[in-house]
């Protein structure tokens, strides 16, 4: 039986890569975004490409309607979805103290609160199915302070434990939960923050179709966090190890080398 995978924020970046690398492999896909034109477009671009079957389910993942209507697909037995991506998520470019109360409430209800919505649609039919997988994309940010003021780490950090708690709770379901952590990835992400990030060239961006392979792979090899590539494994390793007051002051004096 082909498997269907549901991916949010599918339209650009690590979502359009899972969305293709996913159609690529048989899957037929639910694809989750607000832009139903750039929706639309990704569906025929993957029926075209691939021949797999790809609806489209317009939804905004910070208000409560749009995480309902995707609750509601995930809880359709008769339609089962196998594999959820929770990929949406977004990013702030200036520090807590500067940021507006609603912008804040927007990134936490995103990268937090969908996720912890759409993941619990997913699993009781997944569970009693005895099958299915959960991709929570997450952040190497998570493991430590990686900028002062910035919350979007916070969110992430969040996004590992809870991807490592639940993946404890279904051990025995034959599910499984991942939290993909990824570095820097060339994707839109950066450009809707309002980051200024340069031209992306260095050794530290990963391309997201190659960063998509490792996920998949390592969610076959039973990985509950996936961190590509030596460097962000040994980056992730030192953020998880180092004492916190040595991590703070690296990142006070990067910040002032910045200025």
């Amino acid at each position: 039986m082909t498997q269907t995978a549901l991916v949010t924020g599918a339209t650009a970046g690590i979502g359009a890569a899972f969305a293709r690398a996913l159609a690529a492999r048989g899957h037929d896909l639910v694809l989750v975004a607000r832009d139903r034109m750039r929706l639309e477009k990704l569906a025929t671009d993957l029926r075209g490409a691939y021949g797999s079957t790809a609806s489209v389910l317009p939804a905004d993942l910070t208000q409560d309607t749009g995480c309902a209507a995707v609750e509601q697909r995930l809880s359709d037995v008769d339609n089962p979805i196998g594999l959820l991506v929770n990929n949406a998520g977004i990013g702030l470019a200036r520090a807590f103290l500067k940021n507006s109360l609603d912008d804040e409430l927007r990134q936490l209800d995103l990268n937090v609160r969908a996720v912890l919505r759409l993941t619990h649609a997913a699993l009781p039919p997944m569970v009693a199915r005895g099958n299915g997988s959960v991709i929570n994309v997450s952040s190497v940010a998570g493991f430590g302070t990686t900028a002062p003021g910035s919350t979007y780490g916070a969110t992430k950090s969040w996004v590992t434990a809870f991807s490592e708690s639940v993946q404890l709770s279904v051990r025995n379901s034959g599910v499984r939960v991942m939290a993909l952590c990824p570095g820097l990835v060339r994707t839109e992400f950066h450009e809707r923050a309002g980051l200024d990030v340069g031209d992306r060239r260095g050794a530290m961006w990963l391309d997201a179709d190659a960063l998509v392979a490792t996920a998949l792979d390592d969610l076959r090899r039973g990985r509950t966090v996936s961190v590509p590539t030596v460097r962000y494994k040994a980056i992730a390793g030192l953020l998880r190890h180092l004492p916190r007051p040595v991590i703070n002051a690296a990142m006070i004096r990067s910040t002032r080398v910045r200025k």
